[in-house]
């Protein structure tokens, strides 16, 4: 009998600390605003997982992946550091100069996943991990010259608890699906001169960081075509959530902030023993939500911020491409490596109001490792590197705010491990 079924008490309060540490914990991510990978694992692979899963976050990619697993528990630590920040040049209103976003660095991302068998065809699970997110914080605050008083940023935050049930309805194809609770919060600072263009001023910056909580649905299949060869795919549904009410004067529909849905495909293969490769197609559908897809242009026709079609970030949906390998070098190390490519979510147009969430990497480049340390256990290793990627500005300051050019930029780093129990 395991630990976890000798005491469930146990692994729900550990649960509940890595949620309450999650939420308390500022993120940042590099597809758009969602993460790159779910799992160290993964995330040495470039974030391949749908088809391929390698330890119990494997679910939080794929729920149909619980029922290629017995009984294991992964937790896992990501320390990310992000650069970003923006360039205004031909303001006629003061802005031009360089902007510097990197007020807070670096930020700790724990995530949590549990899965076991209860039938010979039936599993369960539990993933708790971060989303996505997006902070900026510039300590000198790029609108001073239009009156904005302190630092001014954002910062938004993401934390999934999906619980998961599992079936192999046939011999080596399993369905699976997790209803996801969500926990966001979320702050604005420093961006007092556009309040005058909201429909509740009083709600628009500067009120602390304020929560919602929402659902939704996640579903997968994982297939073996053949042996060595694997098929999975996955819909996670739109995020209904409550409004943010605090910021119900910068958000559309009085500070909607659903997260949107996303769909991909996956493949796995195992040409020979010891050899994996994966390939994932992934679709984000961030036009789809109000507050993040709408363009600023709503404005100067008379929609202020946070009515009903009211401005926007302007992100558009983007498609998503990861590619990774693994080898096992020896019986207890294995060696990865991935890249991901992800459409840029931000319209050269609409780079002014995305000098608050620069979310424009593009492309990921992944190392990992494993090194099992016996009785089940591993320890995983993995770094992220994302270049420098700018975003030109065309047409991007209107003339109400005195015109010119934004250009906004975005690179990251970051590095982490987990403990993995295979028991």
């Amino acid at each position: 009998m395991s630990l976890f079924s000798r005491n469930p008490l146990r692994l729900l309060a550990t649960s509940g600390i890595a949620a309450v540490a999650l939420a308390a914990t500022p993120a940042n991510a590099t597809d758009g605003y969602f993460l790159n990978g779910v799992g160290a694992k993964a995330k040495g692979m470039g974030g391949v997982a749908i088809a391929l899963p390698q330890d119990a976050l494997s679910i939080a990619s794929n729920p149909a992946a619980a029922a290629s697993m017995d009984k294991r528990v992964d937790f896992g630590v990501e320390i990310f550091v992000p650069d970003r920040g923006a360039e205004i040049t031909g303001n006629g209103a003061g802005l031009n100069g360089s902007k510097n976003g990197n007020g807070a660095n670096p930020f700790v991302l724990p995530e949590f996943g549990y899965v076991r068998k209860v039938a010979d065809n039936v599993a369960i699970g539990l993933t708790i991990n971060g989303n996505g997110g997006m902070n900026t914080d510039y300590e000198t605050n790029p609108f001073a010259s239009f009156g904005a008083t302190g630092p001014a940023g954002v910062d938004l935050k993401q934390v999934f608890i999906a619980p998961t049930v599992a079936v192999e309805f046939a011999e080596g194809h399993s369905f699976g699906v997790s209803p996801i609770v969500l926990v966001q919060g979320f702050r604005a600072s420093g961006i007092q001169p556009f309040a005058v263009a909201s429909s509740d001023p009083a709600n628009f910056t500067n009120r602390g960081t304020d929560w919602s909580f929402g659902g939704g649905v996640r579903i997968g299949y994982l297939g073996e075509l053949a042996p060595g060869v694997n098929i999975g795919a996955f819909y996670q549904s739109r995020i209904w959530d409550t409004n943010f009410d605090k910021y119900a004067g910068l958000f559309a529909q009085a500070g909607g902030f659903d997260v949107p849905d996303s769909y991909g495909v996956g493949i796995g293969l195992e040409p020979v023993a010891g050899v994996k490769l994966g390939v994932d197609v992934k679709r984000i559908d961030y036009g789809s939500v109000q507050s993040v897809g709408n363009p600023l242009s709503p404005l100067f026709s008379g929609v202020p911020f946070g009515a009903e079609g009211g401005p926007g970030f302007g992100w558009r949906d983007i498609t998503v491409f990861k590619v990774g390998g693994s080898v096992d070098v020896s019986e207890n190390l294995t060696l990865r490596a991935g890249y991901g490519r992800s459409e840029n979510p931000v319209p050269q147009s609409e780079t002014f109001l995305n000098i608050l969430a620069p979310g424009v990497v593009q492309d990921h480049f992944t190392i990992g490792a494993t090194l099992g340390i016996g009785g089940g256990k591993e320890l995983t290793f993995f770094g992220m590197r994302a270049p420098r990627n700018t975003v030109e500005g065309a047409g991007s300051i209107p003339l109400n705010y005195g015109g010119g050019e934004a250009d906004i930029f975005l690179a990251e780093t970051s590095f982490g491990m987990s403990f993995g129990w295979d028991f």
